[in-house]
């Protein structure tokens, strides 16, 4: 595998680990919602492959053609769209790293997709959080 490959399952398991931290600590510490945060972090602990040293190493953070931030990246309405933009930000890399783990083993592509899809069990929580909250 290249190091351009690795550096972008780098980047995604980094973008997945974080954006499912964020949504776990809303469920957390904002709803006390013990069950789905467990779930939460579990997922957020699923996502990790073997060869950690090996993807550290083709990091390139000063590189990254697309670091800086775009608006709509920078505003959040409420609580809820923070969960919105985490949810989708941790489902689109899940789909990215089930992808490319094909490349290295089929069993992490699929350990990628089961986490994509409870991923988005867990999203219709929030139809439930918000339904109670009107």
């Amino acid at each position: 595998m290249s190091n351009i490959e690795l550096r972008l399952i780098d980047a995604n398991l980094n973008r997945l680990r974080e954006g499912i931290r964020v949504v776990e600590d809303i469920f957390r510490y904002m709803f006390n919602d013990k069950e789905t945060s467990s779930k939460l972090k579990n997922l957020r602990h699923l996502a990790r492959l073997e060869n950690y040293n090996e993807l550290l190493e083709t990091r390139d953070v000063q590189n990254d053609v697309l670091r800086e931030s775009i608006t709509s990246e920078q505003n959040r309405d409420n609580v809820n769209s923070i969960l919105i933009a985490n949810f989708k930000r941790a489902q689109e890399s899940a789909r990215v790293l089930e992808e490319f783990c094909k490349l290295i083993t089929i069993k992490d592509s699929e350990n990628f997709k089961y986490i994509r899809y409870e991923l988005y069990t867990l999203e219709t929580v929030l139809i439930k959080i918000t339904s109670n909250s009107k």
